[in-house]
C-alpha cells in the first residue's frame, strides 16, 4: 500500500497537486480490528464517532478504507463502515465471501479479489470438464470453507456430479487431532479419487500433515486459491506422494509491477538501515513516520508476501485514487480542494474502469471486480516443487479452458485419473439408481418398444403408436405400412384373373347379344342372361376395392358391392333353376302354380326382392358399424409392421388377435370379411360366400400368397407392402 501512495503521490496526471496520507492499523484479531474501524471513523481532528440522524456531512478521519485482510474480520468491518457510508476496499485473499456482495447489508463493500461465487464456478466447470462425478467436499470451519461449499454443493445437486461426503476441517494447528484423523479415515472409506478443499491455510496446514502421515496416495485434490500456491502447504514433508494438485489462483499481475516493487522493498531497506544507523549515534529521530526498525524485520523475511494479494492492495489504492481523480475533476489539470464525503466518494469508486498494468479494474453491480482466475497445477521434480498455469477461466461470460498439454497426473499412464460411483452404461441402457446417489446405479437395457432419452438416463420412454425399436435403443424407428398395393406381384396375379374373367364375361355378352333370338340363348335365360353376367362383372369389379392403400370410399363399397352383384346373379340362377324345376316336376302336378308364376312376373320379383333384401342388409350394417380405414400394430412393440386394412368401426378398438403373436420377423395376416348371409335357398352357394368362419375363399388365396411371402423379410426399414383383408 505505501508503493501505490508514494507512486500516487509523485504522479503528475494522477490526482496532481493532491497528496494521500494514510494510517496503518495491526488488525490481527477482532479487538484490535475494531479498534481501527473506530479510528477511521472518528471525527477530522478529534478521536470520537459521532452519531448523526444524516451522515451525509460527516467528515470522518478516512475517507476510504483498504483491508482487512480475512472474511471473518471484513464482516465485522463492512458492517460498521456502511452505516457511514465509508467505502472499504478488502484487499484480503480470503475476503471472497459472496456474502459481502449484499449491497443490502453491505452497501459500501468493495473488493479487488473475486467473489467466491465465480470461484465456485470455476471449481464446478472444472469438475465437469474431466468427467469427475464422485468427490467428497471439504471445507475450513469458518465463513470461507462453510460459504463456499454450500455454493458448490448448490451447483453439484443440480448437475450430474454427486457428493460422495461432506465434511468441515477443525480449526486445530495440532495434527494429533482426533477429529482430524477420523476425518481422514472417511475419506479413504468412501473409496473417492477426487476431493475437493475449500479451506483456508491455517486450517489445511495440519490437516495434509495427517495425509501425510496416513500416507494416502494417488489421489486428486482440488485446491481453492487460499491455500494452493501457500508456501507453508507445498513444504509439508512428503507431501509430493500425495498424489495431484490442482485448483484456482486470482488471475496472475504483470510481472513489471512486481519487479518495481523489488527494487522499492531494496530501496526502503537501505532507507530503513540508514534510519536505525542515526538512531543509534543518538541523532534526532528523523521528520518521518517511514522510519521505523521493525520495519525492516518484516522486509527481510523471504517470501512472506502473496504477490497476488500486494498486487490486490495496489489495485485497491488506486481505485480509491481514481475515484477521488473523478470526484475533485482533476482531468482539467487543477484539482479542486473542497471537502470530499465518504458517500461521494463511494459512488465515484463504483464508476471507476482503468487498466493497470494489462489487468483491467472495474466493479460490478455488487461491488466485485472483473477478474478470473488461472487453474494452476503442481509440479515435482524431485524434491523441487514448481507450479505451472494449465489454464484459465474467464468471466462474463464464464468459461473454462484447459491445455492438455500441460497437465501432468501421477497416474502411471498420464491419464486424468477417473472418479465415478459406477461405469457410464451402455447406449440404450438405462440407469436402475441403488441409494440417495444418483451416480450410483446399475444398467438394465431398455426393452423393446422402447428407447432411452439423453435428458432422462433413468427412464426408457416407450415409443409413439406407429414407431417401433429394438432392444437397447436410443431413437425409435417408423413402422413399415403394410398392404396390398398395385405394384405387388400377387395383386398383378389377381388383377390378370380378374380381367380375363370380365374379358370373359364381355365376350359372352357380345355373343349372347349376337344370338339373343336363337332358341339356345332363350332356354338359357333370355334377357336374364345379361343380369347375370352384369352382376358377375360387378362381382369380379369388387376386388379393384382391395388393393392399394384402404380408403373411406374403397372400405364402404368393397362388402356391399360384392354382396349384392354376386346376390343378383344367384338370385338369377336360383330363378332359372326354379323355372325348370316348374317345366319338369311341377307343371304336371300343378299347372296354375307355374302360370301363376309367370302371369306374376315371378322371376323379376324374386330377384328385385332377393336384391332390395341384399341391399337393405347391407345399408343397416354399413349404417350401424361403417367400414373404415384401420391401422392394426402388430405386437411387441418391436415389430416393424403397421397392418392398414378396413374393418368395421366397433372392432376398430377391440385389442388385436396377433398380439403376443408378431415380430420383426412374421406377421399375422387376417381375412375378417363379414359375413353376409344370402337371400338363396340354395346352401352350396351360401358356403361359398361365407365359410365357416366368413372367409371368401378370395381371402384364403391371398392369405397363402402373404403368409409364404413374409417367410423372408428384407430390412425392416424398407420393406415391401403387403394386404390385410379385413
Amino acid at each position: 500500500m505505501r508503493f501505490a501512495v508514494e507512486e500516487i503521490n509523485n504522479s503528475s496526471t494522477l490526482l496532481p497537486n493532491v497528496t494521500l496520507g494514510y494510517e496503518i492499523y495491526d488488525t490481527c484479531s477482532e479487538p484490535t480490528n475494531f479498534h481501527a474501524t473506530l479510528c477511521a471513523l472518528a471525527r477530522k481532528g478529534r478521536h470520537d464517532v459521532q452519531v448523526l440522524p444524516s451522515f451525509q456531512h460527516y467528515e470522518p478521519q478516512a475517507v476510504a478504507v483498504i483491508g482487512p485482510d480475512s472474511t471473518r474480520l471484513a464482516l465485522t468491518t463492512a458492517a460498521v463502515l456502511s452505516l457511514f457510508l465509508v467505502p472499504e476496499v478488502s484487499i484480503s485473499y480470503e475476503a471472497s465471501t459472496e456474502l459481502l456482495s449484499l449491497k443490502r447489508l453491505y452497501p459500501s463493500f468493495l473488493r479487488t479479489i473475486p467473489s467466491d461465487r465465480k470461484q465456485v464456478k470455476a471449481i464446478f466447470q472444472l469438475l465437469q470438464h474431466f468427467g469427475w462425478t464422485w468427490v467428497v467436499l471439504l471445507g475450513s470451519d469458518n465463513t470461507y470453507g462453510s460459504a463456499g461449499l454450500d455454493a458448490l454443493q448448490e451447483l453439484l445437486t443440480a448437475s450430474n456430479v454427486c457428493v460422495a461426503y461432506r465434511g468441515t476441517i477443525p480449526a486445530s494447528l495440532d495434527a494429533s487431532n482426533p477429529q482430524l484423523h477420523n476425518l481422514v479415515r472417511i475419506i479413504t472409506e468412501v473409496k473417492v479419487n477426487v476431493t475437493v478443499v475449500f479451506s483456508s491455510r491455517e486450517s489445511v496446514l495440519p490437516f495434509f500433515e495427517v495425509v501425510v502421515q496416513k500416507n494416502i496416495t494417488g489421489m486428486v485434490w482440488v485446491a481453492s486459491e487460499d491455500w494452493l500456491l501457500a508456501q507453508t502447504i507445498w513444504q509439508v514433508p512428503g507431501i509430493q506422494t500425495i498424489g495431484s494438485v490442482l485448483g484456482m489462483a486470482v488471475e496472475k499481475p504483470e510481472s513489471t509491477v512486481l519487479e518495481r516493487f523489488e527494487a522499492w522493498k531494496v530501496s526502503e531497506e537501505g532507507a530503513v538501515a540508514e534510519c536505525a544507523g542515526r538512531e543509534s549515534v543518538g541523532n534526532a529521530r528523523l521528520n518521518c513516520t517511514q522510519c521505523c526498525t521493525g520495519c525492516r524485520a518484516l522486509a527481510t523475511v523471504p517470501d512472506m508476501y502473496d504477490a497476488q494479494s500486494s498486487f490486490n492492495v495496489y489495485s485497491a489504492v488506486y481505485a480509491v485514487a481514481h475515484g477521488l481523480h473523478d470526484l475533485l475533476g482533476c482531468d482539467s489539470g487543477a484539482c479542486s480542494k473542497g471537502t470530499v464525503y465518504p458517500w461521494q466518494l463511494l459512488q465515484k469508486i463504483r464508476q471507476v474502469n482503468f487498466t493497470l498494468y494489462k489487468s483491467r479494474i472495474s466493479f460490478d453491480a455488487n461491488g466485485d471486480i472483473h477478474k478470473g482466475y488461472d487453474i494452476i497445477m503442481w509440479k515435482w521434480r524431485g524434491p523441487n516443487w514448481a507450479s505451472h498455469v494449465i489454464g484459465t477461466f474467464r468471466v462474463n461470460p464464464d468459461r473454462l479452458s484447459i491445455n492438455p498439454s500441460k497437465v501432468l497426473w501421477h497416474t502411471e499412464d498420464g491419464q486424468a485419473p477417473s472418479s465415478v460411483c459406477s461405469e457410464a452404461c451402455e447406449p440404450g441402457e438405462m440407469r436402475l439408481q441403488h441409494s440417495r446417489h444418483k451416480c450410483c446405479f446399475s444398467c438394465v437395457a431398455c426393452p423393446p418398444g422402447t428407447f432411452l432419452n439423453t435428458s432422462d438416463p433413468f427412464d426408457c420412454q416407450a415409443c409413439g403408436l406407429g414407431e417401433w425399436a429394438p432392444e437397447k435403443s436410443e431413437i425409435c424407428f417408423n413402422r413399415t405400412i403394410e398392404f396390398l398395393s398395385w405394384s405387388e406381384p400377387l395383386s398383378w396375379v389377381l388383377l390378370s384373373l380378374a380381367v380375363l374373367l370380365m374379358l370373359l364375361i364381355a365376350a359372352l355378352t357380345i355373343l349372347f347379344a349376337l344370338n339373343a333370338s336363337t332358341p339356345v340363348v332363350k332356354s338359357a335365360g333370355g334377357k336374364a342372361c345379361f343380369l347375370m353376367l352384369g352382376s358377375l362383372a360387378c362381382t369380379c369389379s369388387s376386388l379393384f376395392c382391395y388393393l392399394g392403400e384402404p380408403s373411406q370410399v374403397a372400405c364402404l363399397l368393397r362388402v356391399p358391392l360384392f354382396a349384392i352383384s354376386f346376390t343378383v346373379f344367384l338370385s338369377c340362377v336360383a330363378t332359372r333353376s326354379f323355372q325348370i324345376l316348374c317345366i319338369f316336376k311341377l307343371n304336371a302336378r300343378c299347372p296354375a302354380l307355374y302360370e301363376a308364376w309367370m302371369r306374376r312376373q315371378g322371376p323379376v320379383l324374386f330377384v328385385a326382392a332377393s336384391t332390395a333384401a341384399q341391399v337393405a342388409l347391407c345399408v343397416v350394417t354399413e349404417a350401424v358399424s361403417p367400414s373404415v380405414p384401420h391401422r392394426e400394430y402388430a405386437e411387441p412393440l418391436s415389430a416393424t409392421l403397421v397392418l392398414l386394412s378396413s374393418v368395421p368401426s366397433f372392432s376398430a378398438n377391440l385389442p388385436s388377435q396377433a398380439a403376443g403373436k408378431g415380430s420383426h420377423h412374421d406377421v399375422l395376416i387376417e381375412c375378417q370379411m363379414k359375413c353376409v348371409s344370402m337371400v338363396t335357398p340354395v346352401s352350396v352357394h351360401s358356403q361359398t360366400v361365407c365359410g365357416g368362419k366368413g372367409l371368401t375363399s378370395l381371402c384364403h388365396i391371398v392369405t397363402h400368397f402373404l403368409t409364404l411371402e413374409e417367410l423372408v423379410l428384407p430390412s425392416p426399414l424398407h420393406q415391401p407392402s403387403h394386404f390385410a383383408c379385413d
